[in-house]
């Protein structure tokens, strides 16, 4: 049985606020060590009302500090947003504070609509296209500064951030593979290259002093409750806000309603089929059997597992029921 990690989106609830949000998070979070989780990562989006980890790395650093032991990191920063030296200096900063705790993930989507990544850009040009390279300048920050080095990331250089590569189609694979780099694929909202993706990384890996071998931790949608219609009823809130952001009507997680999907028409239903592929959801054994085949065909080394639940005890159950899945796998395996 591969590792465990929490994927957290600090999703904002309807009726409710980022403020509950954000403590919403640090509790799970809390919960995630306590039960043995290995990392800990949220991520970056914008302009959207549901999501409360905007500002990435302010929430990372709320997280390390209300937690002990988990690692802590991004999944991802969204690099064309950003200027290479301000990420060093801000996970710089972020490793100085709680050492050999945090993580790095890289991403070049914009994490939001185009409006809102000029907004943010102020320039689009050439963001993405120097992505390698960005990656590569980052990765250069934090070692320890040449002699007559004018540029220099403080707090950054010297700090151990592992950096990793996020992607959801194959250009990510290939410069993961490239680079030497840990790979995580964002299969719990994109797994139509995730078979192709796998194997580009695991093929074309070039050994690189950050890793030896190639090393893949996969998104996978888990929602896990006593029974397989109280697991379903949860899992519809992630349903309705996805076809709602994908119909360009993003907003607060909605409660759970009964019978959601018997009143999609076709096209959404055919949308929630493709990108929602990847999910886990039922009673204990269902979920056992369903991470059981995902492991067996994917070979993960560890799964970045996601959760979008109204009820915030019923987020953290989920992840308890997961754990104990986990312990009977690994006691049978």
């Amino acid at each position: 049985m591969p590792k465990l990690s929490v994927l957290d989106l600090s999703p904002v609830v309807e009726g409710s606020g980022p403020a509950q949000s954000l403590a919403n998070s640090l509790d799970l979070a809390r919960h995630a060590e306590r039960l043995g989780y290995n990392r800990y990562w949220l991520a970056e989006h914008h302009n959207m009302p549901g999501i409360a980890s905007a500002a990435t790395a302010v929430v990372i650093g709320h997280v390390a500090g209300g937690t002990k032991t988990i690692r802590v990191g991004a999944g991802g920063i969204m690099l064309p947003n950003h200027s290479p030296l301000v990420i060093a200096e801000q996970f710089g900063t972020l490793a100085a504070l709680y050492p050999g705790r945090i993580d790095l993930g890289l991403g070049r989507a914009p994490g939001t609509d185009m409006l809102t990544a000029r907004a943010l850009r102020r320039n689009l040009d050439a963001a993405v296209d120097t992505f390698p390279q960005d990656v590569v300048e980052l990765m250069g920050y934090f070692r320890q500064a040449e002699p007559g080095q004018r540029i220099r990331a403080v707090p950054g250089e010297g700090e151990t951030v592992p950096v990793w590569i996020l992607g959801s189609s194959l250009y990510g694979a290939q410069l993961a593979a490239m680079l030497g780099l840990p790979y995580a694929f964002a299969s719990h909202f994109a797994p139509a290259e995730l078979d192709n993706a796998l194997s580009v990384y695991r093929s074309r890996f070039q050994p690189s002093e950050h890793l030896d071998k190639p090393y893949v931790m996969l998104g996978l949608n888990v929602v896990a409750a006593a029974t397989d219609a109280e697991a379903r009823l949860l899992f519809t809130s992630q349903q309705q806000a996805f076809v709602n952001l994908r119909s360009g009507r993003p907003g607060r997680l909605p409660p759970p309603v009964e019978n959601y999907d018997r009143d999609l028409d076709g096209p959404a239903r055919a949308m929630l089929g493709h990108a929602l592929a990847e999910a886990v959801v039922g009673s204990p054994e269902t979920v056992k059997r369903g991470v059981e085949a995902f492991v067996a065909r994917t070979g993960a080394d560890e799964l970045m597992v996601t959760a979008q639940v109204f009820d915030h005890g019923a987020r953290v159950r989920s992840y308890e029921i997961l754990t104990d899945v986990q312990k009977e796998m690994s006691a049978a395996a």
